[in-house]
């Protein structure tokens, strides 16, 4: 059967109905993350499409944002501009907004964590996921399009701040029961302040916001990009990062080196910048400090406030690239014995 003949809008109407709790054959709810949205499967005739069924506010993100509200659906807006780029997202078929349905190829269910854990060869599919990287960083120096929400947010000051507030939130006060004492506090404030200042400087460019293994799809030897819809512009570092330093797949020293290198080789051939070795790892780190003390705060709240407990397993290794980046950096031994003497099963 072809999809294109599919009845959409009785599509979305089994979406609906299964996301009310009815069983409708055919449609089954695949596990999620955190996100707010929720996903089905719809199969017919041996056929399937993914179905996105949008919150409430489809124009919220979930992810705490530092620019004006968007006037479409994000995951549309940015999907459209990273297809004219050329880069592999997955085709929307069809968009209900009535019914707060998008319905999306079916790119399986085969993430690069996925294909890591069945033998896939790690240093083949992380190289192919740097240059798929640098080609939509590319693709947004070449053709930005002030019209689309990515070009209009920004990682700027605020949102740095608030996401390391955030940790002391949630990965500080709530993880430990434990309140610092305003000596130590500012101490912390002293140390954000400066990290936020540094992680300003750097050259900014198109940042995903969380390109890491669950969200790209390995399909016919071809990686796709996924959980594009938080994208905005922030330190050019930032998604190398998120991919290098993720919750869900480990890497060491030697394999960091090996994908920085592609990284600056790739983005020197685009004509992007690339610094020198040593600065793209002073860069790296300090962006992985504030990215992973955010995570940890993250993976609490979303315990705490959201009742999801499931993150939790990922906040020791957060914490431990966050006390790695602090012991490449130097410089902020102050904090790091603050942070030891409230966490100091992560940095003591």
């Amino acid at each position: 059967m072809d999809v294109g003949r599919w009845d959409w809008r009785a599509v979305a109407r089994d979406v609906a109905r299964a996301h009310e709790g009815a069983v409708v054959p055919g449609v089954a709810r695949l596990q999620g993350d955190a996100s707010s949205r929720t996903y089905y499967r719809v199969s017919r005739d041996g056929r399937s499409v993914i179905a996105m069924r949008l919150a409430e506010d489809p124009l919220k993100s979930d992810e705490v944002v530092d620019g004006e509200r968007p006037k479409s659906v994000p995951f549309l807006e940015v999907g459209a501009w990273l297809r004219r780029g050329g880069v592999p997202v997955p085709e929307v078929l069809h968009a209900d907004l009535d019914a707060g349905v998008i319905l999306l190829e079916d790119l399986g269910d085969r993430t690069v964590e996925r294909a890591l854990a069945e033998g896939e060869d790690k240093g083949a599919l992380y190289r192919m996921a740097v240059r798929l990287m640098v080609e939509v960083h590319a693709h947004a120096a070449r053709d930005p399009d002030p019209e689309c929400i990515c070009f209009r947010r920004r990682f700027g000051e605020g949102l740095l701040r608030w996401e390391l507030e955030h940790f002391y939130d949630y990965g500080v006060v709530a993880l430990t029961g434990r309140t610092p004492t305003p000596a130590e506090r500012g101490v912390l404030d002293e140390f954000f302040s400066d990290v936020v200042r540094r992680l300003c400087a750097l050259p900014q460019g198109f940042v995903h916001r969380d390109f890491q293994s669950r969200n790209l799809m390995l399909q016919d030897g071809r990686l796709r990009l996924i959980d594009f819809q938080d994208a905005l512009l922030g330190p050019y570092v930032y998604d190398l990062v998120a991919l290098l330093r993720d919750s869900y797949v480990a890497f060491d020293r030697d394999e960091v080196l090996a994908l920085q290198r592609v990284f600056l080789q790739e983005r020197a051939a685009r004509g992007l910048v690339a610094p020198d070795p040593a600065r793209l790892m002073d860069d790296f780190q300090l962006q992985a400090l504030q990215r992973k003390l955010k995570d940890a705060g993250r993976f609490v709240y979303i315990d705490r406030v959201k009742g999801n407990p499931k993150f939790l397993p990922n906040v020791p290794r957060s914490l431990a690239y966050a006390r790695e980046a602090l012991d490449h950096l130097g410089g902020y031994e102050e904090a790091r014995e603050v942070l030891a003497r409230i966490l100091p099963e992560h940095f003591a």
